[in-house]
């Protein structure tokens, strides 16, 4: 049974910062690629960023030079540090693994940004 556990949001002023985690089990971790990707209210989810298993990333232009990714192949969990953070940047946050386009999705966890 796959299951992708996301933690760490919560409630954060304008300029602050938090540190989303994804914890995986029932999938190889170290083999997946994975991602953070995010909604908000009435739009579409969209990609935020992502991680190969050899370890390249890739950012939407939006949060460039704000957030990081990353990854513990021992811990099999994947995280995105986020700073500097805009109440733009308000939405559920979801996991995702994606091994050859077999994709699972964590169950999300809200991020609100006041201004």
């Amino acid at each position: 049974q796959v299951q992708l556990v996301e933690s760490g949001g919560g409630l954060v002023q304008a300029g602050g910062s938090l540190r989303l985690s994804c914890a995986a089990s029932g999938i190889i971790f170290s083999i997946n690629a994975m991602g953070w990707y995010r909604q908000a209210p009435g739009k579409q989810r969209e990609l935020v960023a992502t991680i190969t298993s050899g370890g390249s990333t890739n950012y939407a232009d939006s949060v460039k030079g704000r957030f990081t990714i990353s990854r513990d192949n021992a811990k099999n969990t994947v995280y995105l540090q986020m700073n500097s953070l805009k109440p733009e940047d308000t939405a559920v946050y979801y996991c995702k693994s994606d091994l050859r386009s077999l994709v699972f999705w964590g169950q999300g966890t809200q991020v609100t940004v006041s201004s």
